[in-house]
């Protein structure tokens, strides 16, 4: 087994999900999902896909995959995206709905601008500007600070915002603006400190000890690294176990 970038996966966790994935992928394919309408069976299944693309990418990136191969794997969650958005919209008859509530739940906003970092420290501005369409489209262009941040040096004519929806980024937002660079440093830091906290009430918290057959993938936080590398943050000395620091480093590397 490659080494694994967080201790938690063991090489009999990593096996049971990869088994498991493939199995459910498959049932998912051929079964119906309950539901109360083939809108809503549809909507589900598409929701279950989107989950299950995002978990693939995050687990070979915590076993230890090497970061080139991963933007396959990226290319199949944006697409899963898409294709939920498509299938949400119909059973909610709203044309443009977006496909997470990044406004009111702190974990959907959080999965956003975790694909959003993924897009932007894979250097994969076409999917970016894909992935950012769906929720741009339901309105939330110029609607957030952070949002806008780590979009606004990849993608021309974006929003100048003074406000976010959730407190918990506030560390994140002041290091982007912070002018003396140790203290946007000592931001970066703080931020890293306190993210896996901040999402208890998350699906995955605390799935690392549910024993091999849980549902643990990694936890990262992916939004930091991404500011770090767009604003070009020193991260020499951040020490914290949620910061993917080779995924800077091979941004940087990569779009010199």
């Amino acid at each position: 087994m490659k080494s694994t970038r967080q201790r938690f996966l063991t090489e009999q966790r990593l096996s049971n999900f990869h088994r498991g994935h493939a199995r459910d992928v498959e049932f998912a394919r051929t079964h119906l999902f309950e539901a109360d309408s083939p809108e809503q069976e549809q909507s589900l299944k598409a929701g279950y896909f989107q989950e299950a693309a995002l978990d693939e990418i995050l687990i070979r990136y915590t076993a230890g995959e090497a970061i080139d191969s991963l933007s396959p794997y990226l290319e199949v969650l944006i697409d899963t995206f898409e294709h939920y958005r498509e299938k949400l919209a119909i059973y909610e008859q709203v044309p443009d709905v977006a496909p997470l509530d990044i406004a009111s739940d702190l974990f959907h906003y959080e999965t956003c601008v975790q694909v959003i970092s993924l897009c932007v420290l894979l250097l994969r501005a076409d999917l970016l500007k894909r992935f950012v369409a769906l929720f741009d489209n339901a309105g939330f262009a110029g609607d957030d600070t952070l949002y806008e941040d780590l979009l606004n040096k990849v993608l021309p004519g974006r929003h100048d915002v003074d406000e976010w929806h959730h407190e918990h980024y506030s560390p994140l937002v002041h290091a982007v603006y912070e002018e003396e660079p140790a203290e946007a440093s000592q931001l970066l830091q703080h931020y890293c400190d306190s993210w896996y906290d901040a999402f208890e009430h998350a699906p995955w918290h605390d799935t690392h000890l549910m024993g091999d057959r849980g549902s643990y993938v990694g936890y990262w936080a992916l939004e930091a690294a991404a500011i770090a590398f767009l604003y070009d943050i020193d991260d020499s000395q951040v020490d914290c176990w949620v910061y993917p620091k080779d995924l800077v480093e091979y941004a940087r590397n990569y779009s010199r």
